[in-house]
C-alpha cells in the first residue's frame, strides 16, 4: 500500500521519493505510508540522499479531517509529527523539489527537508485558518525557525500564499529553477552533495538541527565534538589526502 503513495525510484546514491498530487488521500493513510518508506531508505547504506518531488498541481493533495473529536486530533497530531522527525532526523541530505501550490501538509513536508527547490510556478502556505484550526505536524514551529515569528504569523493568520519569489527572498526557498530544468538541476545539486562524507553531513545536520535554538556556548561545545569525532573517520583522512594529492575524493562514510 505504501509504494503506491509513495514511490521510491534508485537512481545511483539518490533515491527519489514521490509523492503524489492526487488523487486526495487522508493525512493518516500519506503520513503512514511516508514513515514505511523512510524506514526503508534509512536502512539502505547504499542511498546518500534522498529528492522529494510531486506530482501534480498541488503537492501532497490530502482530503479533509472531518469531524475529528479533540483526542482524535491530538493523535493524528502526534503521530504526523513522529512521521515527520522521522524525516528530518533520517541522517541523510533530503532535498524537496516542488511547483505548483505547496500547503497545508505538503509545507509542512518540505519544512522538515533539509532544503527546498522549486520553480517560479510555486506557491506556499497554510490555508488552515480558513477552515477555524492549524498546522498539525509541526509546521509552525518549523516555519518560525526558519523565516522569523512575522512571516510565520502572516502565513498562518491569513492563509493566503506565497509566491515562489516572495519564498526566496524570506529564505523559505533555497534556489529557484525554470520549470523545464527543476527535477534534473535539484538532483544534479543533490548528486553534488552526496559526493561529500555521509558522516559528516549527518553529523553536520544534527549539529545545525540542534544548536539552531540553544545558547551560543552550548552550541559550539556540539560543534566542537562533532568536529572531533570527524578526525576519528576514515573520510577525514581520505578528504586530506585527496586534497594533498590533487584529486577527488572517495567517501564512504567510515
Amino acid at each position: 500500500m505504501s509504494e503506491k503513495i509513495c514511490r521510491i525510484e534508485l537512481e545511483g546514491p539518490v533515491a527519489r521519493l514521490r509523492i503524489p498530487g492526487g488523487p486526495q488521500l487522508s493525512r493518516r493513510d500519506l503520513l503512514g505510508a511516508l514513515r514505511k518508506q523512510l524506514d526503508q531508505l534509512a536502512a539502505k547504506e547504499g542511498v546518500r540522499g534522498v529528492l522529494v518531488c510531486g506530482q501534480g498541481v498541488q503537492f501532497c493533495q490530502v482530503v479533509a479531517d472531518g469531524q475529528l473529536t479533540s483526542p482524535d486530533a491530538a493523535r493524528l497530531s502526534a503521530f504526523g509529527q513522529e512521521a515527520l522527525f522521522a524525516l528530518e532526523g533520517l541522517g541523510k541530505p533530503v532535498v524537496a523539489a516542488l511547483s505548483g501550490e505547496v500547503s497545508g501538509l505538503g509545507l509542512e513536508l518540505a519544512l522538515a527537508c533539509s532544503f527546498v527547490v522549486a520553480d517560479h510556478s510555486a506557491r506556499f502556505g497554510f490555508p488552515e485558518i480558513s477552515l477555524g484550526r492549524l498546522p498539525a505536524f509541526g509546521g509552525t514551529q518549523r516555519l518560525t525557525r526558519l523565516v522569523g515569528r512575522s512571516v510565520a504569523k502572516q502565513l498562518l493568520f491569513t492563509g493566503e500564499l506565497m509566491s515562489a519569489e516572495e519564498a526566496l527572498r524570506v529564505r523559505l526557498v533555497n534556489r529557484l529553477y525554470g520549470a523545464a530544468e527543476l527535477e534534473q538541476a535539484a538532483m544534479a545539486l543533490l548528486q553534488r552533495v552526496c559526493t561529500r562524507s555521509p558522516l559528516a553531513l549527518r553529523v553536520g545536520g544534527e549539529v545545525v538541527d540542534a544548536g539552531y535554538d540553544i545558547d551560543l556556548k552550548a552550541a559550539c561545545l556540539l560543534e566542537r565534538d562533532a568536529f572531533a569525532l570527524c578526525f576519528a573517520s576514515r573520510d577525514q583522512k581520505e578528504g586530506m589526502g585527496a586534497f594533498l594529492e590533487k584529486r577527488e575524493p572517495q567517501f564512504t562514510g567510515d
